[in-house]
């Protein structure tokens, strides 16, 4: 009974590391997804860095008119979009990053684009603010 009992056990973890994949295929997942060859860093370094900078920058000196808005949406609308290819091609390894993609930045943008349409200066912080939220999660997870 013992030894059915046990095999159980060991199929079941078999099972898991079957499906869930080993430490090496999440922290591949991470840096990089299964078929594409963009390296998450290079998204980060070219997309994040870039968009969430001069997100700072416009929303520190308040948006002083259509064209600074439209800049604010065009940087809100990149970091929307690089949420949905931060969980595409097998790229998320965890709950953490899903978190962090699907809620907060992917939200964090949407509500900062409603905030372009408002020309609504102090949700538009708002919404800056759970943006980077986001990364603070998921840096304080999986950046070394």
């Amino acid at each position: 009974m013992k030894l059915t009992k046990m095999a159980v056990v060991v199929a079941g973890l078999a099972a898991l590391v079957w499906f869930a994949g080993t430490p090496d295929d999440a922290q591949a997942q991470k840096t990089k997804g299964k078929s594409r060859p963009a390296a998450t860093k290079y998204l980060m370094r070219g997309i994040v860095r870039p968009n969430c900078a001069g997100l700072g920058k416009l929303l520190k000196e308040g948006p002083a008119d259509d064209e600074a808005w439209d800049t604010v949406a065009c940087h809100a609308a990149c970091l929307n979009e690089l949420s949905f290819a931060l969980m595409d091609d097998g790229r998320c390894p965890d709950g953490v990053w899903a978190k962090a993609a699907t809620g907060a930045l992917r939200d964090g943008t949407v509500a900062l684009l409603a905030a372009v349409e408002a020309k609504d200066a102090d949700a538009a912080n708002a919404a800056f603010k759970t943006v980077t939220s986001s990364c603070a999660a998921c840096h304080k997870a999986h950046k070394k």
